[in-house]
């Protein structure tokens, strides 16, 4: 039975593998402090042998460096290894900065939950109220709360996806309106409220309407909101900068003999994809974070210390209607994932990737296990499931007893 169970949560894992000035106050409330309501949940002990062997073979053919962080009233465990280089085989440190990628939705929607609470917006207005003329008249109205629980049917841009092309354009900059501009020239893929498709243009649009109802960009706003009043002294969005501060990790990614600046690794070839533009992923993809500053924020998060209690519940809330384009059943709630775990155990929380850049924050609701990790992936944004960030997960949650 358990291995049926800790199979069942792979399968549900691997379709996953971020004052009026300086924004609302933060409550005083103890870190380890959750919602009276929420029941306690019976995590297993940490197995730190298991945690110690998803990563302990780094550099490896699949990942170059990783940093996983265990939390929880049922202990911790903190552990790194790889390198931080391949050319100069440094070995990976402890508390590097790296690209979270698809973490930043969280921080997305948290914000415009504070803006909910604070009565500045409704999950009822339309976008189409809020920011007039950026989608097409022909689109059917959609409600500000179909964006961040991913109901609104909105599609996608048509990017290349080719590894020459991504790696030529990695410099690129974008500006929101340029991303949402030319995914509109496509139709509306969906009724809203009636399907969930996770996609990017979502958490755009919503960082627009953070910008409009606050006078102030996305970036001062997840700042000043949330990223000081946490405490997140290593944390920050990228905005137009290429490049990542401070200390940090190599990210790589495999790509064929011959590939322009390629060198071998192994048995393939990889180029350094440390330096690249966020600015395409923007409010869903620009945080550059640790895990300690992340391990921090999910604690908050989860405390109600960010985001009120009242608005918080969308947050692990998942809307009654199927997949796009596979009819099972959504997973997504607003800014995060429902996550079943290896014995009935329940998590949520929000993975992301960009290329060399795998990591993931997640914790049960009473936050008696946390999980943040961090991997340099060589192929972070292949289709399907990250093995060695399965790996991870399942080693930070299963009973292996």
């Amino acid at each position: 039975m358990k291995r049926a169970r800790t199979a069942a949560a792979a399968l549900a894992l691997a379709a996953l593998a971020g004052t009026a000035m300086t924004g609302p106050a933060l409550a005083v409330t103890p870190a380890h402090a959750v919602a009276a309501d929420v029941p306690p949940i019976d995590v297993p002990p940490i197995d730190k042998a298991a945690l110690k062997r998803s990563i302990g073979d780094l550099p490896a053919a699949d990942a170059t460096a990783a940093e996983v962080r265990v939390g929880g009233s049922r202990g911790s465990w903190h552990g790194v290894a790889g390198v931080t280089d391949l050319r100069t085989e440094r070995p990976a440190r402890e508390g590097v900065r790296f690209r979270a990628g698809s973490v930043t939705k969280m921080f997305t929607t948290a914000v415009v939950l504070q803006l909910v609470a604070e009565g500045e917006l409704s999950l009822d207005d339309t976008v189409q109220s809020r920011l007039p003329g950026l989608l097409p008249e022909s689109y059917p109205d959609i409600a500000v709360g179909r964006l961040l629980n991913h109901t609104s049917g909105l599609p996608s841009p048509d990017l290349p996806a080719d590894l020459e092309r991504v790696y030529a354009t990695r410099f690129q900059k974008w500006t929101p309106r340029q991303y949402v501009a030319l995914a509109v020239r496509n139709p509306i893929e969906f009724t809203p409220g009636t399907e969930q498709h996770y996609v990017n243009i979502n958490t755009f649009v919503a960082g627009l309407l953070i910008e409009k109802i606050t006078g102030r960009t996305y970036e001062h706003e997840v700042t000043t909101r949330i990223l000081r009043p946490v405490g997140m002294r290593d944390s920050y969005l990228a905005g137009d900068s290429v490049r990542i501060r401070g200390r940090h990790n190599h990210g790589y990614q495999v790509v064929p003999e011959g590939f322009r600046n390629a060198f071998r690794y192994g048995d393939a070839h990889v180029v350094d994809m440390t330096e690249m533009s966020s600015t395409s992923t923007w409010a869903s993809g620009d945080l550059v974070s640790t895990t300690a500053d992340l391990e921090r924020f999910v604690k908050a998060l989860f405390s109600g210390r960010v985001v009120p209690p009242a608005q918080l519940e969308v947050m692990f809330t998942v809307p009654p209607v199927r997949t796009y384009g596979s009819g099972g059943p959504a997973s997504h709630t607003s800014g995060m994932t429902r996550l079943p775990l290896p014995g009935g155990v329940v998590g949520y929380g929000k993975t992301g990737a960009r290329y060399g850049f795998a990591a993931g924050v997640g914790a049960t609701r009473d936050l008696s296990r946390t999980l943040v990790y961090t991997v340099n992936s060589t192929d972070a944004k292949a289709q399907g499931s990250n093995k060695r960030t399965l790996g991870v997960v399942l080693a930070a949650f299963a009973d292996r007893g």
